[in-house]
């Protein structure tokens, strides 16, 4: 009688299970992509080095001074040597609302953002990270693409309240 009664509860359980791993693996999809934010943060090009895949493409979609969209790419090298340059204010970029899927060793990440330098915001926009998850078991970003805007970003008040 009681197994009766316990088993809609065992079943239901048993349901959430994937629910749960999807989140465990949701946070390992991300964890690239703190330690990323962090090495930008601390001006560490090896701590973001070790974000990314052996091969990696980043993008960058944006307008000219005519309003026209322009494609620009750029090598992880640059990207690391900026990141590693000494410059006079630290660099955060703060993220929200992320979009997680995956399938299998595939994973993407669509998240809003924010740039701040120091505590002068520069621009806003969308990171959309593919990752791959390697033979160690650990996710790596091989292609960023963003979007760069100056108006019209929607920041949370809770970030933008932290470089006031």
């Amino acid at each position: 009688m009681i197994i009766k009664r316990l088993a809609p509860i065992f079943f239901f359980f048993l349901g959430m299970l994937p629910a749960f791993s999807q989140s465990e693996e949701a946070k390992a999809v991300m964890e690239p992509i703190r330690k990323l934010f962090d090495g930008m943060h601390q001006s560490d090009s090896a701590m973001a080095h070790s974000a990314f895949a052996k091969q990696v493409t980043l993008s960058t979609v944006t307008e000219d001074k005519n309003g026209v969209p322009v494609l620009r790419s750029s090598t992880l090298q640059s990207f690391l040597q900026a990141i590693g340059k000494p410059h006079p204010d630290v660099w955060s970029e703060m993220i929200w609302d992320p979009e997680v899927q995956i399938d299998g060793n595939f994973a993407q990440v669509w998240v809003k953002y924010a740039f701040y330098a120091g505590k002068s915001f520069s621009h806003c926009g969308v990171d959309a990270f593919h990752l791959v998850k390697n033979q160690e078991g650990y996710w790596k970003i091989f292609h960023l693409a963003d979007t760069r805007h100056k108006e019209n970003c929607d920041v949370p008040k809770s970030i933008s309240d932290q470089f006031k």
